[in-house]
């Protein structure tokens, strides 16, 4: 080789050196910054010239032509990676979960005075006043104040519990236009590394960070995979739906539900659709849902990852009531649901108090009536029985009207959705009649009336004659005794151990033993979430921390490799000196 060929072998080596101290320099001064991941270069010799060929020979004559940097290559491990963002989303998952939980035991005042408790306590504490004097117009007066308190206290607690429904549909929406929003940067995100790295020429490094950030985040909010094509894109599936593709974006959507008002998660891409009235294309998200809630929450089946299935299940479908709770289907469909679950057992709560007093008066009007028929006693100016309790806009206190699903399916009845109203159901009988009510269908097939037509925490109110006139309650009897067996039968009624809490569970349990149930049933769940969401934390943790000693940078060694760069640029140096000063002496030696 000549002495000019030795000098480009130099020149080499002093641009390969300089380019690793770029990298190196570079790292340096991204040690601190968030999702950045250390770059590493990797070397290799060019073309090596042959000068001469023996068969014989151990090794060919050849001289090498220097050294270039093959890539600027990032350091990841793909399978930290993937553990790590199905970690992070289990996490999430149980982090929303106990934060709902935590709400419900704010709402319920455990951890502030126990209002709800207070007014129920104060309810039984009249009535026990009432047992030792009926006749006593304090002791009614008391009766129906703490009644009318305790409806307060239950409305402004069903309330809360609907208010923090809405949040957490409010955050269902806000993530799904969050999860759209990282789902098009990833997708931009490709199409700006794919024309970067189309030349072979160098690696968009920093815009894969960019992009690997990104994942890690949507990881939070679901269940991810993804996968690199020929091309370098990253290819996105979110709860197992294709998401980030080569040439589009599969937004996840949502309609909103005319019944409940929440929002229903589907993808466009594959549900089927209708035109209404208005010849709008309308989606039917149930065609395509985004969950499969018929697979059980657990973490062999990897059903348990995400903070947008924990708020979506969190919140439910409905207001959760009594009725949810009437067959074991109604109530599996409810149970996973945090609010649903404890507003359907809290309002099975108030229903039976409720039914549990009115049920007490009507008895000791009617027993009066067969004694004499044209008796008032416990009875209103229309003669019919005294109800402490009434509600909103009906008269009746008959449960809600059920078509069941035998019924159905005989013929007797028929039932269509009306798409206007969405969600909602229009009944027919055999002979064709269309009945007034509308009606929802729950999860064992039957069709309920809306919930107006019954005793439920929204409709639930004090009768407004026995607010102003508690005295009409009198329990004085015709003869002019005072009749202690209705008021022991009140007393009575809230300790009858005739209750459950659920479907699930066979224990009974009485009035006054119901709350606590209750309480302790959210305590046990909120403290199962906590626990897995703290073990969950520790879990995330332990990985990220393998992960950042693969991919964080570690100063200590960049400024090893910057002392070994820097002492092969001054070997280049002196290499290209040496040659330097051979051309210098040869051109001397000639000259002279």
């Amino acid at each position: 080789m000549g002495l000019f060929g030795a000098l480009y072998v130099g020149t080499s080596g002093l641009q390969t050196s300089q380019e690793a101290l770029n990298v190196v320099a570079h790292n340096i001064t991204n040690a601190d910054t968030e999702g950045y991941t250390r770059q590493q270069v990797s070397e290799g010799t060019r073309e090596y010239q042959r000068l001469s060929m023996n068969i014989d020979g151990v090794a060919q004559k050849q001289t090498g032509l220097g050294v270039f940097i093959n890539e600027v290559r990032q350091v990841r491990d793909q399978f930290l990676d993937a553990s790590y963002r199905e970690e992070t989303g289990r996490k999430s998952f149980y982090e929303t979960s106990y934060a709902a939980i935590e709400e419900i035991e704010e709402i319920l005042g455990e951890l502030d005075g126990a209002t709800f408790y207070e007014s129920l306590t104060d309810l039984w504490d009249s009535i026990e006043e009432l047992v030792k004097d009926p006749s006593s117009e304090v002791c009614q007066s008391m009766f129906v104040q703490y009644a009318q308190s305790f409806v307060e206290a239950s409305g402004n607690v069903y309330q809360d519990f609907s208010d923090y429904q809405d949040k957490l549909d409010y955050k269902v929406r806000t993530t799904v236009d969050d999860i759209n929003d990282i789902g098009h940067k990833i997708y931009k995100l490709n199409e700006k590394i794919r024309g970067i790295e189309a030349g072979s020429v160098e690696n968009a490094n920093d815009l894969k960070d960019q992009r690997n950030k990104l994942i890690d985040t949507l990881a939070e909010y679901g269940n991810v995979s993804y996968q690199s094509d020929f091309f370098g894109n990253i290819l996105v599936k979110f709860e197992g739906h294709d998401f980030v593709m080569m040439d589009k974006v599969n937004e996840m959507a949502y309609n909103v539900d005319e019944n409940s008002g929440f929002a229903k998660l589907y993808w466009p891409d594959i549900a089927e659709s209708y035109r209404d009235s208005y010849g709008r294309k309308v989606y039917d998200a149930d065609t395509a849902p985004v969950y499969n809630f018929d697979i059980g929450i657990s973490s062999i089946n990897d059903t348990d990852l995400g903070s947008l299935k924990a708020a979506y299940l969190a919140r439910g479908d409905h207001r959760g009531n009594w009725t949810d709770l009437q067959t074991s289907a109604g109530y599996d469909a409810v149970k996973e649901s945090v609010m649903m679950n404890v507003m359907a057992e809290f309002d099975g709560l108030v229903r039976n108090v409720v039914t549990a007093v009115n049920d007490v008066l009507k008895e000791a009007a009617e027993a009066a009536s067969l004694i004499n028929p044209n008796s008032k006693y416990m009875r209103d100016e229309n003669g019919d029985p005294l109800q402490l309790f009434m509600r909103i806009g009906v008269d009746e206190t008959t449960d809600p009207d059920l078509i069941s699903s035998d019924k159905i399916a005989s013929g007797e009845y028929s039932a269509v959705m009306d798409r206007g109203r969405n969600g909602y159901y229009v009944v027919t009988d055999s002979n064709g009649n269309t009945l007034e009510a509308r009606y929802t269908k729950n999860a064992n097939g039957d069709y309920i009336a809306e919930s107006k037509a019954w005793f439920s925490v929204p409709n639930l109110v004090v009768n407004q004659d026995l607010q102003q006139y508690p005295t009409h309650l009198g329990f004085m009897m015709p003869d002019g005794s005072v009749d202690y067996q209705t008021a022991k039968a009140l007393e009575q009624a809230f300790l009858d151990e005739k209750y459950i809490l659920n479907p699930d569970l066979t224990n009974a349990i009485s009035i006054t033993g119901f709350y606590s149930n209750l309480v302790s049933q959210v305590s046990n769940s909120g403290n199962i979430y906590k626990s897995l969401s703290e073990n969950q934390g520790l879990t995330v943790e332990s990985i990220e921390g393998t992960r950042q000693g693969t991919l964080g940078v570690s100063t200590d060694e960049e400024l090893s490799n910057m002392i070994k760069f820097q002492n092969a640029y001054n070997a280049s140096s002196r290499f290209i000196n040496v040659i330097d000063e051979c051309t210098e002496h040869i051109i001397n030696t000639l000259g002279t």
